[in-house]
Formats: structure tokens, C-alpha cells, sequence
């Protein structure tokens, strides 16, 4: 992990996965439509009897270019490239939340050129799946997540353009500024250092530790888990051993407008650069004892499993204890709280 004018980690998820938009027990439905070359409207609906205050954080109701559908073509997955993020789980503020009222419908748009590459064009299926984070109506505190009943549309691509659209976006990254530096700096630099020290712990519980833990965070401790996520412990321990060299850059400059309420800092996969928001330094300490917590050195390694050379791990829209407990253990396998969650409860003695 290079730390100089530039630091960082992060990676995309290009897992071939088959599209399964089967109703679940969910209160909430997505239709999606077509209203460009690559411009999509998703329409959210609430169908059950009580409100729902969503965390708009990297959903479908977020304005950065975050993972809100997966893309195929001829049965291949897309891969995408926009940006993973890392959000406060306590603390928030109101406005990072919506409350979709019971039977309420509320429209989000969204350009999936920018995250995605279409420039061969043709015909695509984009599919909105996965779950949301969710407060109780009266807490900014996440309560848990629900699955969305995905919506599928088939979307006819003019490759030039939606090429465009990506190059214009992509370009973005020469206006990042070269700006950790001063107190920013040294943090950005011990959370590296801590994030090594929690790693190499946490390998060394995965490899050969209680049982019972890896199996309350993965539900799992078989030959097989031990390996997957050991393996994944020690590449982040070797991207956070050094300063000077490693897989990623990190800075400091807001360079997508995607520091917004609730995020501390995000990636975009494709150039392997993470950048540190403002709330990075200010809401979080260098190295918390408390159970769950979260501090700039988790944030550090969450990040380092979204690299493609580390794991590729994705967010599913699910952050904190509560969400981790409710994913599959296959999601486990290929989510950045889980690893960071269990990292910090082998330091803790959670």
C-alpha cells in the first residue's frame, strides 16, 4: 500500500453469479425501466403495512456510482467499476435515511454507464437484487437489513455512448490531488499499520483459533473456511505491511462527490485508489477497544478486502453486527464487515 502523496486498497466483484430475481418475504419491490442508452429509473415501492426508514447509503437511492444492479450479457456477468463504500454505523444523521411510507412508490435514476463497461453494446439484462440497511422509524440507528423483490429489464445499448459516458467518468481521476499530508497523513499511516497488526491476528484465528468464532461471523469453521479466509488476512496483512509499494493508492481529495452523509471512505475498484472522507479523521479514533466499534485501522483493512488481489469483496448494502448475522454464509465468504467485524472481536475478545 503506497503512502506518499497517494495511498490506497479497493477492488470490484466479477463473479459470474446466475440472476435470481425470485420474490422473497420483503416489504419491498423494484420495477426498473429504461429512459436513456444508459440511463435507468428504478421504482421502489413499500408493500408493507408499516413505514420503512431505508439507509440510502450505496442503494438504489444513493447518488454516487455505487453497486445498485448487477449487468449481464449472453449469461456473463459485467463487471463493475464504480466505487465500494465504507459508512458509519452509528451516530448517523437524518438525512441519511429515507422513509418509504406503507404502499408509498419513490423513483431513483441513475446512469449505469458510468459503472459499468457496455461500449460493446447490444442487449443487456440489468437486475436489481440484494438487501437494504434499515433504522427504526424514530433511531438513526441501523436496526438490520431486508431483501429487495428485484426487478429485471432488458435494455438495448448504443456502445459508442455508453463508451463515452464511462470515459467522461473515468476521467475524473486526474483532477485527484495529491493532498495526505500533515496530521491526515500520519493517521492514514498508523491506520496502515494497525490494519497489518489486526490482520496478521486475525489470520492467525482463522487458521487455527475457537471454532465457535469463525462460525459466529461465517457461519462456518470447516478445512475450507479456515483456508478462504486465513488466505484473505494474510494478503491484507501484506498490503498493510508497507507504505512504500503493494497493489493501491489512497487519497485524500473527494474526487467523485461521494463523501455523502454516513460515508467514511470508498473506492473505485477499476483504478485500485481508495480515498479518506472528512469523516475518516474526524468521527474515528486511530484503533478502538470497543466491541463492534469501528476506527480509521478497521476502516483501513474493510477497504483492503475490496481489492480485486485481495478478495474482491463486495458490501450487499449491509454494514454492522446485525447485518453480517442475517447474510448467508456464502455472503460472509465475500463481505467486507464480516472480515472487519471479526478482525475487530479477535482484538477486542469480543
Amino acid at each position: 500500500m503506497k503512502s506518499s502523496a497517494a495511498i490506497s486498497l479497493f477492488a470490484f466483484v466479477a463473479s459470474a453469479l446466475s440472476i435470481n430475481v425470485a420474490k422473497r418475504d420483503s416489504p419491498l419491490d423494484v420495477k426498473l425501466e429504461m429512459v436513456g442508452n444508459t440511463a435507468v429509473k428504478a421504482s421502489i415501492t413499500n408493500t408493507g403495512a408499516t413505514d420503512l426508514k431505508i439507509f440510502k447509503t450505496g442503494t438504489l437511492l444513493d447518488n454516487s456510482p455505487t453497486e445498485k444492479i448487477d449487468i449481464y450479457q449472453d449469461g456473463n456477468q459485467v463487471p463493475f467499476e464504480g466505487i465500494r463504500l465504507r459508512v458509519l454505523t452509528t451516530g448517523l444523521d437524518e438525512d441519511a435515511f429515507q422513509t418509504i411510507a406503507a404502499g408509498e412508490t419513490v423513483d431513483a435514476t441513475f446512469d449505469v454507464g458510468q459503472a459499468y463497461d457496455l461500449s460493446a453494446g447490444g442487449t443487456y439484462e440489468l437486475v436489481s437484487v440484494g438487501t437494504v440497511s434499515y433504522a427504526e422509524v424514530n433511531s438513526t440507528e441501523l436496526a438490520g437489513a431486508v431483501a429487495v423483490n428485484g426487478g429485471v429489464v432488458t435494455a438495448q445499448v448504443d456502445g459508442p455512448a455508453a463508451s463515452a459516458v464511462r470515459r467522461r467518468f473515468h476521467a475524473k481521476r486526474i483532477a485527484v490531488q495529491s493532498d495526505c499530508t500533515g496530521t491526515r497523513r500520519t493517521a492514514t499511516t498508523t491506520a496502515i499499520s494497525n490494519c497489518r497488526s489486526l490482520a496478521a491476528a486475525a489470520q492467525t484465528a482463522a487458521s487455527s483459533g475457537a471454532a465457535a468464532k469463525l462460525t459466529e461471523y461465517f457461519k462456518s469453521s470447516t478445512t475450507a473456511t479456515r483456508s478462504t479466509v486465513a488466505g484473505v488476512f494474510q494478503r491484507v496483512a501484506s498490503e498493510c505491511g508497507t507504505t512504500t509499494a503493494g497493489v493501491s493508492d489512497l487519497y485524500c481529495s473527494d474526487v467523485y462527490s461521494a463523501c455523502s452523509s454516513g460515508v467514511l471512505a470508498y473506492t473505485l475498484p477499476s483504478a485500485s485508489f481508495m480515498v479518506n472522507c472528512n469523516l475518516y479523521y474526524t468521527a474515528l479514533s486511530a484503533l478502538t477497544r470497543t466491541c463492534h466499534g469501528q476506527d480509521q485501522a478497521t476502516t483501513t483493512l474493510h477497504e483492503a478486502t475490496h481489492l480485486t488481489q485481495i478478495k474482491g469483496t463486495s458490501d450487499y448494502s449491509t454494514y454492522g453486527y446485525n447485518g453480517v448475522r442475517g447474510l448467508t454464509a456464502a455472503q460472509n465468504l465475500n463481505h467486507a464487515d464480516t472480515y472487519t467485524l471479526f478482525a475487530n472481536a479477535i482484538y477486542v475478545g469480543c
